[in-house]
C-alpha cells in the first residue's frame, strides 16, 4: 500500500552524494517547507513540496496522513553492544564512589563480569532481550543499528549471539547488521596470552562465521591491557581476507595507534577518538576512514575530555555518531540524547550532528546506499519529530521527541501522545 505523508514543517534532505559528507557540507542542509513524503513498495518515490507530491499519480489510492513536525531519515546507530545480558549495577556503584574504568576491571568487572554472566544466559532469554531493545531503538527514532558481538570470547558463545542476532532480525523491524567482536577483551581461558587467543579467533571462529555469513564486520578494541596496534592491524588483516570488513575501537582512553593502524588495514571506521591526535586525524581525512564519535560514553563515565569533533570536521574527516549502546560504558539508545550530547559538549552544529547520526552512519555500516537519507528510491527510513524547526532535536534533552518511525515504508511506532 502506497502511503502519503503531508503537513510537515520541515523535512531534512542531503544533497546527493556518493561519499559520506565531510567539512562544510556536514552543515549544508535542505529544508523543506510544508512538505510531504510518498511511499509505496518500501520505498519513497516522491519527497518535496506537498502541493507537488499530491499531483503524483499514486496519490489517488494511497493511506493519507496528516501531521506536524520534522521528518529525518531514521538514525543510523552505527556502534552498539545491544547483545547482554544483565545490566553492570556493581560497577555503576563503583564507578561513581571513584573507581577508574581500569580499577574496576581488575576487580572483575567490567566486560568480563559481562562475559560471564551471558555465558550463563539461555539464548530464549538473549533473544527477548534484544528484541526489547530493538522496539526501544525503534522508539527513539533509530531505524538501524549495529550489533556486535564480544560478551562471548569462545567459539560456542561469540556463535551464539551471532545466531540470536540472525534469529531476531527476522522479528523486528529495526535493521541490524552484525558485528563479530571476539577480540573485544582476553577471556578468562587466554589470560596474559593475547597472541594465543588472537590465534585461535582467527583459526576457529573468523572461517565458521565467514562460512555461515553470521557477520559483515569484524571489530577489535585496541588499547592498553587489551589489544596493542600492531595485534590489531595483523588481526584485521586476517580478518578481511576472510571478506569481512574491518572496524576497530581506537583511542578511546589514549593514543594508542589505533586509528594507524585501522586504516593501515582497510577498516571502514575508527570508534572513540577520544585521544586522536593531529597526525591521526589527518590520516582518517586524508584515507576517508569514518572517524565515529561516542559522547554518550563519556557523558555516562563522567568524563570531561571529548573528542575534539570540531577539528576534526575542520580538517575534513568524515564523522559518524552513535550511541556505544552497552552494559557498562554507555546504557543508553536514544540517538536524540547523543545529538544533544554532540553540539554542547564537542561543538557541533545541530547541522553535522543529523548528518552524523543518519547518512555518514549509514557509510560507517557500507548501508548508503538504501538508507541514512530521503531519497526518492531508497528505504522510506522515516523519523518524526514533535518539533517545528529541526535544531529543537538537540536542543531539548533528556526525552523522546519522536512521535513516528517508518521503517521501510511501514509505520512501527507511532507515540501515544499523538494521534493521526
Amino acid at each position: 500500500m502506497s502511503i502519503l505523508i503531508t503537513g510537515l514543517d520541515q523535512i531534512i534532505t542531503f544533497k546527493k552524494t556518493t561519499v559520506p559528507l565531510t567539512g562544510r557540507a556536514m552543515r549544508d542542509i535542505n529544508i523543506i517547507k510544508s512538505g510531504a513524503i510518498l511511499i509505496d513498495e518500501k520505498k519513497i518515490v516522491a519527497i518535496g513540496k506537498e502541493r507537488e507530491i499530491k499531483k503524483h499519480k499514486l496519490v489517488k489510492n494511497a493511506k493519507h496522513i496528516k501531521m506536524r513536525g520534522v521528518a529525518l531519515p531514521g538514525f543510523v546507530d552505527s556502534h552498539t553492544h545491544a547483545i547482554f545480558a544483565e545490566p553492570r549495577l556493581r560497577d555503576f556503584s563503583l564507578r561513581v564512589s571513584g573507581s577508574s574504568y581500569q580499577e574496576i576491571k581488575a576487580a572483575g568487572g567490567g566486560i568480563i563480569s559481562s562475559i560471564k554472566a551471558l555465558r550463563k544466559q539461555s539464548p530464549i532469554e538473549m533473544e527477548k532481550q534484544l528484541l526489547g531493545r530493538a522496539k526501544k531503538f525503534l522508539e527513539y527514532g533509530t531505524t538501524t543499528a549495529e550489533v556486535k558481538t564480544g560478551y562471548g570470547l569462545d567459539f560456542k558463545y561469540e556463535v551464539k549471539m551471532l545466531e540470536v542476532l540472525k534469529k531476531a532480525a527476522q522479528k523486528t523491524s529495526l535493521e541490524m547488521p552484525a558485528t563479530l567482536l571476539s577480540a573485544h577483551s582476553v577471556p578468562p581461558e587466554f589470560k596474559g596470552n593475547t597472541k594465543k587467543y588472537l590465534e585461535f579467533i582467527i583459526a576457529e571462529i573468523l572461517p565458521f562465521v565467514a562460512k555461515k555469513k553470521l557477520a559483515i564486520f569484524v571489530d577489535i578494541f585496541c588499547e592498553k591491557g587489551y589489544f596493542g596496534a600492531k595485534e590489531s592491524f595483523a588481526y584485521l588483516s586476517q580478518a578481511k581476507k576472510f571478506g569481512f570488513i574491518g572496524k576497530i575501537h581506537a583511542e578511546q582512553l589514549s593514543s594508542f595507534g589505533g586509528i594507524a593502524a585501522g586504516v593501515c588495514a582497510g577498516a571502514i571506521s575508527a570508534d572513540h577518538a577520544d585521544y586522536a591526535n593531529l597526525a591521526d586525524i589527518k590520516v582518517a581525512a586524508q584515507t576517508g576512514m569514518i572517524l565515529t564519535l561516542l559522547p554518550a560514553s563519556n557523558f555516562y563515565l563522567g568524563i570531561s575530555k571529548y573528542p575534539n569533533a570540531r577539528k576534526m570536521i575542520d580538517l575534513g574527516v568524515a564523522i559518524a555518531l552513535a550511541t556505544d549502546f552497552n552494559p557498562g560504558t554507555s546504557p543508553c539508545w536514544n540517538m536524540q540524547e547523543v545529538l544533544s550530547l554532540a553540539s554542547i559538549n564537542m561543538g557541533m552544529t545541530p547541522e553535522e550532528s543529523i548528518v552524523a547520526s543518519t547518512i555518514n552512519g549509514a557509510y560507517a555500516l557500507n548501508m548508503a546506499d538504501k538508507t541514512g537519507s530521503l531519497e526518492v528510491g531508497k528505504q522510506a527510513d522515516i523519523a518524526i519529530f514533535d518539533a517545528e524547526d529541526y535544531r529543537e532535536i538537540s536542543y531539548y534533552f533528556g526525552g523522546n521527541l519522536n512521535l513516528m518511525t517508518v521503517k521501510k515504508g511501514k509505520i512501527v511506532y507511532e507515540s501515544k501522545n499523538y494521534s493521526l
